[in-house]
């Protein structure tokens, strides 16, 4: 059973009580836990959650795929499925299928366990060959430790090429502004 719209709720306001300036900008996730429908199926629009895991390595680096869809650089993720309990196993999920990074080879990163780093709203285009209708998706993005060495596995399906990014270098906004707050795993 894919996660309820209370749990969803409650996991939202945990991370606004983080980031209370980011209430207006995640609007659209607010009223689509309003309205009816599932708010985790994705043929519910406007839009409907997502899930991204930002994986991070020993040396402070931040595993990006490349999305061969979208055509971008990406931190692993995707759609919530039926069996997926919980918004984070979603979140770990996808990184093992895309990434091929198992869930016991990651721990969530200290102080967010069951609360995202980083919710994004964006635009998704059109897909006319999946007859998708342009809408958002509110990605709701968990943290985590990489333990031991990096072994990626891609899923040649979806996904073309990986590379591991410096917190500084990481292309979206929201996630690097947030990245740059955290104490680095490499300091003395």
């Amino acid at each position: 059973m894919p996660p309820s719209r209370s749990y969803i709720h409650n996991t939202t306001e945990a991370y606004l009580g983080r980031h209370p300036e980011e209430r207006e900008r995640l609007t659209p996730l607010l009223d689509a836990l309003s309205r009816p429908g599932d708010p985790t199926s994705r043929k519910t629009y406007p839009g409907h959650i997502t899930c991204g895991a930002i994986v991070i390595d020993r040396h402070d680096q931040v595993l990006h795929i490349h999305h061969k869809i979208l055509g971008k650089d990406l931190v692993p993720g995707g759609h919530i499925e039926p069996d997926d309990a919980a918004l984070s196993s979603a979140a770990q999920r996808e990184l093992q299928e895309e990434a091929g990074i198992p869930p016991s080879a990651v721990v969530p990163l200290t102080g967010y366990e069951g609360i995202p780093l980083d919710i994004d709203v964006h635009d998704i285009a059109a897909n006319p060959d999946k007859g998708e209708p342009a809408h958002q998706h509110y990605d709701f993005r968990f943290a985590f430790r990489l333990l031991g060495e990096r072994k990626i596995h891609l899923q040649v399906e979806e996904v073309t090429d990986y590379r591991w990014l410096p917190f500084a270098k990481v292309p979206a906004p929201t996630i690097a502004d947030k990245l740059a707050l955290l104490p680095s795993s490499t300091s003395p």
